[in-house]
């Protein structure tokens, strides 16, 4: 088969399945309205709560008094340290990577401004990329702090804070959410649409008429995956606008690197569909499969719940969720400004979950085929 024949057959698959979708009025009013007010209600209402802050400590002081500071944090329950810095210039990475929610300096005069009665300005900078946790993150600093001073002086307020916010200054919790509905309403679209495929067809009784085509397998299974990013793509730039024009959420990265994350997300997302549609004999079966695979994967992908309060088993099976990767890399283009490159550790297992899912998707066509 020459290649402008292969292109051609492909072209037409694709059409045929763009028709589909879009003939019906009821699923073009499904795949637009849904979204706008879904953006804007979770943008007026959504907000999410917090257990546990990964935090970084930068003692400058290296005295009893730093200590006995840095003690109270590390006893609290909602803290946990998983970085000592040595110098200022490590805060950046560990907070850029996600390592880190929560930066702590206690600066070199610490015990001598405590012992001679002076006041103490203690740094903190928390990561606005997820305001609710940057919020509760500096309350809790704050309760810590109040503690400490009561240990030492009831009547002084010996130690103070310093509070900065990056990438959120004003701790909106809206900046944080909007962006990451462009990952969970492109997942629920792409999932039902690709997964609704081929048991649409078996439903409409046109799937037979596959196999007497002269469409090969892989043509099958390109006509019926790119649709569904299409309507990925559009739906992610309903609410890329809405966040961006409606709610006046500043964009700092590139929308290259964006729509690339979200091509990829899209891909793996497309090849779980797929081998969902490929199992399943009636559309009903494949909504019963989507909600199955849907509720876990939003749950695990840190949208409500940051990884890193989960059990230690949830934070391994969160590797097979390719939101979670997503969720990541659109939070840090959009808010603070990454490129594809500096991300790029998150594609591994979108890419990953792709080259398995597409051709366990294709030999379930091809079996289906012969």
């Amino acid at each position: 088969m020459s290649r402008r024949l292969f292109a051609q057959q492909v072209y037409w698959m694709i059409r045929k399945e763009l028709l589909s979708i879009l003939k019906d009025p009821r699923t073009r009013y499904i795949l637009v309205m849904p979204v706008i007010m879904q953006s804007l209600l979770f943008g007026y209402v959504a907000t999410y709560d917090l257990d546990m802050v990964p935090y970084a400590l930068l003692d400058l002081s290296h005295s009893q008094e730093s200590r006995e500071f840095a003690a109270r944090l590390d006893g609290s329950p909602a803290f946990k340290r998983v970085r000592t810095l040595q110098n200022a210039e490590e805060i950046a990475p560990a907070i850029d990577s996600g390592e880190v929610i929560m930066a702590v300096t206690l600066p070199q005069d610490f015990a001598r401004q405590l012992n001679t009665g002076g006041m103490v300005a203690v740094q903190v900078i928390t990561d606005g990329r997820n305001s609710m946790t940057a919020m509760f993150a500096s309350s809790y600093v704050n309760g810590i702090t109040a503690e400490f001073n009561s240990s030492r002086n009831p009547r002084l307020n010996a130690v103070g804070l310093e509070t900065s916010v990056w990438y959120n200054p004003n701790l909106m919790t809206r900046w944080s959410f909007m962006p990451a509905l462009m990952a969970m309403l492109t997942l629920v679209q792409v999932l039902m649409l690709s997964g609704l495929s081929v048991a649409r067809e078996r439903e409409q009784g046109t799937f037979d008429q596959l196999l007497v085509t002269p469409l090969s397998p892989l043509q099958i299974l390109i006509g019926k995956a790119v649709p569904p990013m299409l309507m990925g793509i559009f739906q992610a730039t309903i609410v890329l606008l809405i966040c961006r024009f409606w709610f006046q959420i500043p964009f700092a990265g590139d929308l290259l690197s964006l729509y690339l994350v979200i091509f990829v997300f899209m891909l793996s997302c497309t090849g779980i569909g797929l081998s969902i549609s490929a199992i399943s004999q009636s559309m009903q079966q494949v909504m019963v499969y989507c909600f199955v695979f849907l509720m876990p994967m939003i749950l695990l992908s840190g949208l409500a719940t940051p990884v890193e309060n989960m059990p230690e088993f949830l934070q391994i099976v969160t590797y097979a969720d390719p939101m979670r990767f997503a969720l990541d890399s659109i939070r840090r283009i959009y808010l603070e400004g990454c490129n594809a490159f500096e991300v790029a550790g998150n594609f591994l297992p979108m890419l990953a979950l792709a080259a398995v899912t597409m051709p366990v998707a294709g030999y379930l066509f091809r079996n289906n085929l012969e």
